[in-house]
């Protein structure tokens, strides 16, 4: 029976991280329906709510999109150079709004960075965190401290379960030869493991939404909006907001967003 404490091991841990994400899952649910509460007492239903490009891709992507989407849009509008080998270049210092002039200041007087750096810093920017608090006070992104903490008990799962595997294989390695069949011992470990997985299910369907960047209410926008992008050039910034760099046809470009480095093309 030496297996008991680690059976016991098993079983805390499973009940302990599947317990955490349910009180994180209902405490993200309870603080999205106040938002809604909120904003429907504003009168900003989400229905009537459009989105703009910077909020489409925030709630898409978070910051770093955000930043990305900013820098494709000054490419495009030839007011940055985003160069393969992963270096961006000023063109024009007068930046079209306040994001823009953020990644000018994010460059600096030399006018010329890294683009991995510039997009940290970019996506650190004030404009940036004062466009999130704006979504979240419309209810149609996850707050920060929300969302954290469902993903962080979703890992603690996660581990549970990990653990679980490894504390069965050590306990069924260490079971003597001449002892009955180890079938008893990995039915005992089975039932943590069934309940963390099927934690995990659930999870992926029900709690899912908080761990993203973007409410159930900023998520339905974000479809709406990409059935309802226009043509040109609104059409392609839309695409880069919901779906990111790789809606780029542009293969250079996507080499300067990417790790600076052009994927050959093939011969015909």
């Amino acid at each position: 029976m030496f297996w008991v404490p680690l059976l016991l091991v098993a079983w805390a841990a499973a009940g302990l991280s599947c317990a955490r994400l349910c009180l994180a899952a209902a405490d993200a649910a309870r603080e999205d329906a106040a938002r809604e509460d909120d904003a429907h007492r504003l009168h900003e239903r989400a229905h009537e709510r459009e989105l703009s490009l910077y909020e489409a891709a925030f709630l898409a992507g978070g910051p770093h999109r955000v930043a990305e989407l900013t820098m494709i849009a000054m490419h495009r509008g030839r007011r940055l150079l985003l160069a393969h080998t992963g270096w961006a270049t000023v063109v024009d210092p007068e930046g079209a709004d306040d994001l823009e002039r953020s990644v000018i200041g994010a460059i600096g007087p030399q006018g010329q960075s890294r683009i991995a750096a510039l997009r940290h810093a970019a996506a650190d920017a004030d404009t940036v965190r004062a466009l999130a608090d704006r979504l979240v006070v419309a209810g149609l992104a996850v707050p920060d401290a929300a969302r954290a903490g469902v993903a962080t008990a979703v890992r603690g799962v996660r581990a549970a379960t990990a653990l679980n595997v490894a504390l069965a294989a050590a306990a069924l390695l260490m079971l003597p030869q001449e002892q009955s069949p180890p079938g008893p011992v990995a039915a005992w470990f089975a039932l943590p493991l069934v309940l963390t997985l099927g934690c995990l299910v659930i999870a992926r369907i029900e709690v899912y939404p908080y761990t993203r960047w973007a409410s159930p209410a900023g998520q339905r926008l974000l479809r709406r909006m990409s059935r309802e992008s226009e043509g040109g050039e609104r059409a392609v910034l839309t695409a880069v907001a919901v779906c990111g760099v790789s809606a780029l046809d542009d293969p250079a470009l996507r080499a300067a967003l990417g790790d600076g480095r052009m994927t050959p093309t093939r011969s015909r």
